[in-house]
């Protein structure tokens, strides 16, 4: 979207969506996504997340947030939700972040610590970790959902190929993605809503719905998986509008947002 375009969108009240993936997933997880928000007139942002652990990917992530100009709806899938937590707070362009079968951890929180607090993920039992060497020299482990599994476990509602294609292409986290623990909570200061996957083998229905009551978020169920951005995107975007139009739109067109 070009510079010109940017700021007509963002005259017309419309924030632009800012896209974090999680763990065993990329961008394009959210093509379908991106696709509605676009027909609806949205500059959309897909952040490529480093996965490498909270904090490198937070404030990677919060460097790519305060170079967009006006306001800003943050959007997280599964370990994203850590690393948006982490990255929005005290970001002043933040307006909503739009939890979707993610996590909200508290400050001293891991992903991991969190899976195991309610039962039903089946993660735990579906992961193989491979060393691997970090930018500095480092020895850490990457882990990845076996790809026999990944279409039971990730994306159960997606057609055969489309997942047998997405267990292919998964992106590794590093181990210290799952166990770092977070340092800020935005949604404490920042509203939030959350879409509930009822079906999800990954992050389990009541862990999803215990940290939307303590968040305080708008939240919506929904019977799908936890890839439901790509078994059902249209869904996804219209969580991710009412979001928007609830904290940014109106207030934009009423000239109470400065740009």
């Amino acid at each position: 979207m070009s510079a010109a375009s940017d700021m007509s969108a963002q005259d017309a009240g419309m924030p632009t969506i800012v896209l974090v993936h999680g763990a065993f997933a990329d961008s394009s997880s959210w093509n379908g996504v991106i696709a509605h928000l676009k027909r609806r007139g949205y500059p959309v942002m897909a952040v490529a997340n480093p996965l490498r652990g909270v904090q490198k990917d937070a404030a990677y992530v919060r460097s790519v947030v305060d170079t967009v100009s006006g306001p800003v709806v943050m959007v997280a899938h599964s370990y994203g939700g850590s690393v948006m937590t982490e990255a929005a707070d005290g970001a002043a362009n933040v307006k909503a972040l739009v939890y979707v079968a993610s996590v909200s951890p508290d400050v001293g929180e891991s992903v991991a610590g969190l899976t195991t607090k309610f039962p039903g993920s089946a993660l735990l039992t579906s992961i193989k970790a491979v060393p691997c060497t970090l930018d500095d020299g480092s020895t850490a482990m990457e882990q990845y959902i076996y790809q026999e599994k990944f279409p039971e476990v990730f994306a159960a509602d997606v057609d055969r190929d489309t997942a047998e294609l997405m267990a292919v292409t998964q992106r590794p986290p590093t181990e210290a993605a799952q166990t770092e623990s977070l340092t800020r909570a935005a949604w404490k200061t920042i509203p939030s809503w959350t879409m509930i996957t009822t079906q999800d083998r990954g992050i389990p229905p009541d862990l999803q719905r215990f940290l939307a009551k303590r968040a305080g978020s708008t939240t919506v169920e929904i019977d799908a998986s936890h890839a439901v951005a790509v078994s059902q995107p249209g869904p996804v975007a219209d969580f991710i509008d009412t979001a928007a139009r609830a904290t940014v739109r109106e207030a934009v067109a009423g000239g109470r947002v400065r740009r």
